[in-house]
């Protein structure tokens, strides 16, 4: 009697996203990629690899900063603005950006620092400011939201530059510190580097005379201001590549008074830079400055000056700005639209972790040889205990597609599969085989008669392999949350893996033994 597809519908829908899984994994083009390029297997399926299949750095450190815990801070924002402009003015080497202060409705508020001052210093700042604070309530650190917002930063700046498969996440360990982990696969160790170095904060400043034989700066566009522009994509200009933006009209408004007050719009303001080597108290350079790095310099020209003496600036609103290659003026639109990090990471203090892609490449056949070799001594060892195909084959089939079903969620998901990850998969065909061995065992203990019989025992059978699954959710469960590096992958994986079999593979086991065992079925 053929099989009905409603009493069967779980090994239906296991046959679809069996299906499914091999298509997101084979067929070109229908799982998503990270970054600008695919790091898929030899270009035969869509799985991407993390750094130890692939090759790549790893970057691990802490975030350069202390936090001041259970301040009371004032509700209005200018005294909080006087707060953050009295801390940086007590600190050294500390502008009023490298200070947060956070408001709080239910619970304390705190105040950040994002450069490497003392504790003591920190503490006699805040007095200074009017804020008190005990020293132990002073601790090494930032807050969740800064880890948070330089997590969001990085992440959008690697897949925005090209770092296929790169992972951004913080690490925490028992003992409260806190870490972030730049992994980028097939990049070496001074890109990866400069990348999270960097915080990219760019800026426009206006360097023009003091007096006869001087000069000064004076930042004319902020990061903050440069990032709600509305950013266009770089472009080469007259040769020049640039990056086109459009400034709201307060942003705009404040340019063009600054560019008036400082002579910028007639002469001899207009055009005359030959920065930085040109005769002091005697230049009018516009400089694109970035981390404090001048990027390229340039006078304002004839035709901005124009526009802004016209009014027609304040119609268009559009800038640019100038760098020296393509390249630059990428890391520069990327800058902007991913924001500045709020605080700098101490690579100093962290780890440097690369594998050479060779190496990485001798990994994925070990790996391969490694799964095919637990799948065959599962296979004869289910031989060897049953010696019939009609329970054995279904259940090493079941059991793969659990791998199966895994490798394609990793494909949609765009997951980077690392060794810790094939560990999982490996302990996926485990439990898979030790569950419908479980199911087997209790429904061919004694001849089946009907299908009344067979459902008796099996949920029998299933209880206990729902018991065995809770019990492994919960055990793996604090390795999945507390971010203990590649344990988090293995974890992840097997709980994963254990929800799929016990909600899907399992039951549709069983309804094959049910139609291969019982009178009813036949």
């Amino acid at each position: 009697m053929a099989p009905d597809i409603r009493e069967n519908w779980r090994v239906a829908l296991l046959i679809v996203l069996l299906i499914g899984s091999l298509g997101a994994v084979f067929v070109p083009g229908v799982a998503p990629v990270t970054g600008s390029s695919a790091t898929a297997a030899e270009g035969t399926t869509n799985l991407q690899y993390g750094l130890q299949l692939s090759g790549g750095t790893r970057v691990r450190a802490p975030v350069v900063g202390l936090t001041a815990e259970n301040v009371q801070l004032p509700a209005d924002q200018q005294s909080q603005n006087d707060i953050s402009q009295t801390v940086a003015q007590n600190l050294p080497n500390t502008t009023v950006s490298d200070v947060r202060l956070r408001v709080y409705q239910n619970t304390s508020d705190t105040v950040e620092v994002f450069t490497n001052v003392t504790k003591t210093q920190f503490r006699s700042a805040l007095s200074e400011a009017g804020v008190q604070v005990r020293a132990q309530d002073v601790r090494d650190g930032v807050t969740e939201q800064t880890r948070t917002a330089i997590v969001d930063t990085l992440s959008y700046k690697v897949n925005s530059l090209g770092f296929s498969g790169a992972e951004v996440t913080v690490q925490s360990t028992p003992g409260g510190e806190h870490f972030v982990v730049v992994e980028a696969p097939n990049a070496n160790v001074s890109e990866v580097r400069r990348l999270v170095s960097s915080r990219g904060n760019v800026r426009v400043v206006a360097y023009h005379p003091a007096n006869a034989s001087a000069q000064v700066n004076h930042t004319v566009l902020s990061n903050e201001q440069l990032q709600a522009a509305q950013i266009s994509d770089p472009q080469s200009q007259r040769g020049v590549p640039v990056v086109p933006i459009t400034l709201t009209d307060s942003a705009a408004q404040s340019f063009a008074n600054d560019m008036k007050r400082y002579g910028y719009t007639r002469e001899p303001g207009v055009s005359n830079c030959q920065y930085p080597n040109g005769t002091p108290g005697n230049e009018y350079c516009l400089l694109n400055v970035r981390d404090g790095e001048v990027v390229y310099s340039a006078g304002m020209g004839q035709d901005l000056a124009d526009s802004i003496n016209n009014g027609d600036f304040m119609q268009t609103k559009t800038f640019v700005l100038q760098t020296t290659s393509m390249s630059q003026a990428r890391q520069v639109a990327v800058d902007l639209r991913a924001g500045a990090l709020p605080a700098p990471l101490d690579i100093e203090s962290g780890t440097i972790y690369s594998i050479d892609a060779s190496l990485a490449e001798r990994f994925k056949p070990l790996s391969f040889i490694t799964g095919l070799f637990a799948a065959l001594a599962v296979s004869l060892v289910v031989y060897l205990r049953y010696g019939r195909a009609k329970v054995a084959l279904p259940m090493l089939v079941t059991a793969l597609s659990e791998v199966a079903i895994l490798l394609g969620f990793s494909s949609l998901v765009g997951l980077s599969l690392n060794l810790s990850h094939i560990a999982g998969f490996i302990a996926v065909i485990g439990t898979g085989v030790d569950d419908l061995v479980i199911i087997a065992d209790e429904v061919t203990t004694k001849s089946v008669s009907s299908e009344r019989v067979f459902q008796s025992r099996f949920r029998k059978a299933f209880w206990i392999i729902g018991g065995a699954a809770a019990t492994t959710i919960i055990a793996m469960s604090p390795l999945a949350v507390l971010s203990l590096g590649d344990l988090r992958g293995f974890a992840l994986v097997t709980i994963l893996g254990v929800l799929v079999g016990v909600l899907l593979t399992r039951p549709a086991y069983g309804d094959i033994l049910r139609y291969l065992l019982t009178d009813d079925g036949k």
